[in-house]
């Protein structure tokens, strides 16, 4: 509508035609009206649908395809009858606002609600979506569909994705996609991915994969097993627009969520302070260096020590790392994590050492040292028992085995048992044995970690020991981002960088997640263009 010009006639007005008349054809000009396929109204077809959705069959027809594996879902080629009216409602979306949308599950740019929005072609989507198709779709669905509205516009650019979700929130019942984008191509990425999943209702693997397409209206049942996902825009021209939401219907029952092992906990191996100095920079040995570090930790909760490991100890294990020797089992499921994991029984001996160096007494007592917390029991409580410790030649030296560590570990467990043999053995003042649990991790592009519901929150601390990352790019992903609880608020980032030691003490308010590795890794530097990736030992200490 054009602006009005100075004065009692609006521009280009009719001078003859009374106010009504104008105001009349204002209201026809803005009038725009959407109808989505009519081949989906005849009975006949209808009929088809209704029952392939039933009795869970494929159907396939030129109006609508309908496939039940891996879960049921359809897509209506040319959804909405007039060309004109879609080629208008994607330059009123393009017009739209978007904020952009960042954390562990996803990243694009998203418009307000559209619930309320004026403009002619949205409100004529709207209207045809949760007035005349919802009935259509409730006829199909055999639920009783409500006439809520809950829309919305997205743009996936350039590296955005959405990872593997299954939609679940109360009252959700159908969830829906209409693609406004320029011709695709599968090697355009951006596709609706579909994954099986098993007897716990945990997603598995993508099976099929959706290519969007201009004017195509995807839709499936939100339920115990509809993950999928959008997989990450590889074209650095074209942009993904769609319009997706939801229906809304009577909640249905869902299983209990499958609670996953987890990884295996183990009290420290008896190694002596002597494999400290085989592999730690010696700057991080010396006890003035250590009260520096803890000085800083205990004031911020986390620290960065670089070149952690002797330079010759950390160039042969990424040697070892590249040769690819480890065996690599992919670690899920997809809804939680997608990185690779190192079976440690197929290590080679350096890999194997610089795993045990991180299980050892000596590096417990070690990380005592440089972060105040009681994860050994030489480890003083109090100020003034550091004072009394460091006097009486509390420190790594205590750690050697025969009459020292080890005697000591008799009396505290009971009749020389070793630790870890009984749950109730427990170390000085009658608390818990110290423990760990560890892995070697291998990231490469398409690798993530998400937070979920049943990711455990305690006190811990935290260690990250980073391989193979030289002249990594955090716009690249793969770093570790801590966050409040029932928030996005992030609290701190932690950067792959080549042999830095990463220590974080979280409490039970705080989780953390790895960010999805986009394709940019691809063009990692020409010294790093066979791994296209990197590694990194991976830590969880309690006290």
């Amino acid at each position: 509508m054009s602006r009005r010009q100075r004065g009692p006639f609006p521009a280009g007005g009719d001078f003859n035609s009374s106010p009504g008349e104008l105001g009349k054809k204002k209201r026809l000009k803005r009038e725009v009206r959407a109808e989505f396929s009519a081949a989906l109204k005849e009975p006949v077809l209808q009929e088809k649908v209704v029952a392939s959705w039933a009795r869970k069959e494929a159907l396939e027809h030129e109006a609508i395809v309908l496939d039940p594996v891996p879960f049921c879902h359809c897509v209506i080629p040319d959804f909405i009858q007039n060309e004109s009216f879609v080629e208008g409602l994607q330059k009123e979306l393009l017009s739209l606002d978007f904020h952009e949308k960042c954390n562990d599950l996803y990243k694009f740019k998203q418009s307000d609600d559209l619930q309320k929005r004026e403009e002619p072609h949205i409100a004529s989507l709207r209207k045809v979506l949760f007035d005349e198709f919802r009935v259509w779709l409730s006829d199909v669905a055999q639920v009783e569909l409500e006439p809520t509205i809950d829309l919305s516009c997205a743009k996936y650019e350039y590296t955005d994705a959405l990872l593997c979700h299954d939609d679940e929130l109360e009252g959700r019942r159908i969830a829906f996609i209409l693609y406004l984008v320029p011709p695709w191509d599968r090697s355009d990425g951006g596709t609706l991915d579909l994954f099986s999943t098993d007897d716990h209702f945990q997603p598995q693997q993508i099976i099929k994969s959706l290519v969007p397409l201009w004017n195509s209206l995807a839709f499936f049942e939100v339920s115990p097993v509809s993950f999928h996902q959008v997989a990450e825009v590889l074209s650095k021209d074209k942009c993904r627009l769609s319009v997706s939401g939801w229906f809304h219907g009577p909640s249905v029952a869902r299983p209990p969520r499958h609670v996953e092992p987890l990884l295996p906990r183990s009290p420290h191996i008896p190694f002596d302070h002597e494999i400290l100095y085989r592999w730690i920079n010696p700057v991080y040995l010396e006890m003035d260096s250590q009260s520096q570090v803890q000085e800083e930790f205990e004031d911020r909760s986390e620290i960065l020590l670089k070149d952690f490991l002797m330079g010759d100890k950390f160039q042969l294990v990424c040697e070892a790392l590249k040769k690819g020797e480890p065996k690599w089992n992919s670690r899920g499921p997809p809804n939680k994590r997608f990185y690779d994991k190192a079976e440690e029984e197929s290590l080679p001996a350096i890999l194997k050492e610089c795993m045990e160096l991180f299980r050892s007494e000596a590096f417990f007592l070690l990380l005592s040292n440089f972060t105040g917390l009681k994860l050994h029991f030489l480890a003083p409580e109090e100020e003034e028992e550091e004072k009394d410790a460091a006097a009486a030649g509390g420190d790594l030296s205590s750690c050697s085995q025969g009459e020292s560590s080890q005697e000591e570990t008799k009396k505290h467990n009971g009749a020389g048992e070793p630790w870890g043999n009984s749950e109730n053995n427990g170390c000085k003042n009658g608390s818990s044995i110290p423990q760990c649990a560890g892995e070697l991790r291998r990231w490469t592009k398409g690798c993530y970690s998400l937070v979920h519901d049943a990711q455990t929150t305690e006190f811990a601390l935290d260690l990250l020991l980073f391989c193979g990352c030289e002249g990594w790019d955090v716009e690249w992903g793969g770093f570790t981002s801590y966050i409040a609880k029932d928030e996005d608020e992030e609290l701190l980032t932690v950067n792959p960088e080549n042999n830095c030691l990463a220590l974080v003490y979280r409490d039970q308010d705080t989780l953390k997640f790895v960010k999805y590795i986009n394709h940019r890794s691809l063009n990692q530097t020409a010294t790093q263009a066979e791994t296209t990736g990197f590694w990194d030992f991976c830590f969880v200490y309690y006290e």
